[in-house]
């Protein structure tokens, strides 16, 4: 997939039900009860050599290159794979169906955020059962993959956020990357003129706008824990600087991260705020010179920390040790250093093992501010776990009540506190 309107991917950023209410709704029988039933899942009746498996990986050239991925580890593995795939608004509820008939798959992808929500319900096998090695991961993703201290999946790649830049409108205005939120301030005022904005980036009430937001909610020290402080309101208040001053479009709240390339691609938006999935688009126009930077910090001497996206392959609780061993080995080839390598530089993502990250970027050098912020990046869920979805709500709904005039950024996040 070379575009956003085919690459169903990153940051897996979907708008649904809390997981925990929908399984309630499923009472009679959720994970917990297949996970207690010592047997009767997808496997247990199943070939012992055949694993199956499911992801949201339903697009091309994503659906190919992960499967070329799980092939290789079903060789190494000595098995053979049964795999489907769905859109990802849908794994949710597939997974809750297969749950309910005992016939979840010996091995499935989550949305990293995800993992602490299912993992709460026991229907997720810890894979220190299995004595998988998980050292060497980045602090982030193993986080995110974590419940109650233990690790319940791994992730072959990741991505992230950062600063995207016309090198040509940049360079006719003398201008550098900005580094500082004053730096960008500065910048997306000089580069605005006659249909192009300085700056664009998305602010829509869904968690993609939650998600654009966390690189200057962190990096300013704000905190999920408690969205009323000065730290949160000032890192709102530079969106609101930014839409008042005309450097960055009104719409701002009506655009998604596709919508936000569109612009900058079509060259109504000197910079923007967006995720390395965009680059094979960004390459495939010739006319386009572009670089990318980290998201800038308040200040100087600050550490960008942006969040992590991207996919975890965990092994469910269906009843069938033997298998669900086999199925461990199969998530832990998945994550191995030749398939992290292969994946990023094929996707655009970044390797998940720190250890990698020079050898990446020497392959693949257009992502070489993504790796450096995948190092500090943070998981979503690493705080609040399975609690997250609700203080994301909080911040997308404040960011409209800011960027309406509806109420200031200190009154905005105490007003979506407050429902």
């Amino acid at each position: 997939m070379r575009s956003t309107t085919t690459r169903d991917t990153r940051p897996r950023i979907i708008r649904r039900p809390h997981v925990l209410g929908s399984l309630a709704i499923l009472a009679i029988t959720p994970f917990a009860l297949t996970a207690c039933s010592g047997g009767g899942g997808a496997a247990a009746g199943g070939d012992a050599g055949t694993l199956t498996i499911l992801d949201y990986y339903n697009n091309e050239p994503d659906k190919t290159l992960v499967g070329d991925a799980l092939d290789r580890c079903a060789d190494d593995v000595g098995v053979k794979i049964k795999r489907e795939t769905v859109p990802g608004k849908d794994l949710i509820q597939k997974v809750l169906q297969q749950s309910s008939s005992k016939t979840l798959p010996d091995v499935l992808m989550l949305d990293n955020p995800d993992v602490q929500e299912i993992a709460a319900t026991g229907g997720l096998s810890p894979l220190s059962d299995y004595g998988v090695d998980t050292s060497g991961f980045a602090k982030g993703i193993l986080d995110a993959a974590s419940y109650e201290g233990e690790v319940y999946g791994l992730a072959p790649t990741v991505n992230t956020l950062g600063l995207f830049y016309n090198e040509d409108l940049l360079a006719a205005k003398g201008i550098t990357p900005p580094t500082t939120w004053e730096e960008l301030k500065t910048a997306a005022a000089a580069l605005t003129e006659g249909d192009t904005y300085g700056l664009a980036f998305s602010s829509i009430a869904t968690y993609e706008g939650s998600w654009q937001f966390l690189p200057f909610m962190w990096t300013n020290g704000g905190d999920e824990a408690d969205l009323t402080t000065p730290a949160v309101a000032e890192a709102l208040q530079l969106q609101v600087d930014l839409v008042n001053s005309g450097s960055a479009s009104k719409s701002v709240i009506n655009w998604s991260q596709a919508d936000v390339n569109d612009q900058f691609m079509a060259g109504k938006a000197a910079m923007m705020i967006n995720g390395p999935w965009q680059i094979p688009a960004l390459s495939a126009d010739t006319n386009l010179k572009y670089g990318s930077v980290q998201v800038p910090v308040n200040k100087a001497g600050q550490t960008p920390v942006a969040p992590l996206g991207g996919e975890v392959w965990t092994v469910p609780v269906t009843g069938d040790k033997d298998k669900q061993a086999k199925a461990a080995k199969f998530v832990e080839c998945i994550s191995s250093d030749e398939n992290q390598l292969a994946l990023a530089e094929a996707r655009f993502t970044v390797p998940t093992k720190t250890a990698l990250a020079e050898q990446y970027v020497a392959k693949v050098p257009e992502m070489a501010a993504f790796t450096e912020q995948v190092a500090n990046a943070r998981s979503r869920t690493g705080e609040l776990g399975e609690e997250w979805p609700e203080a994301a709500t909080e911040i997308y709904t404040a960011i409209q009540l800011a960027l309406t005039g509806q109420a200031t950024p200190e009154e905005a996040f105490k007003q979506a506190a407050a429902g």
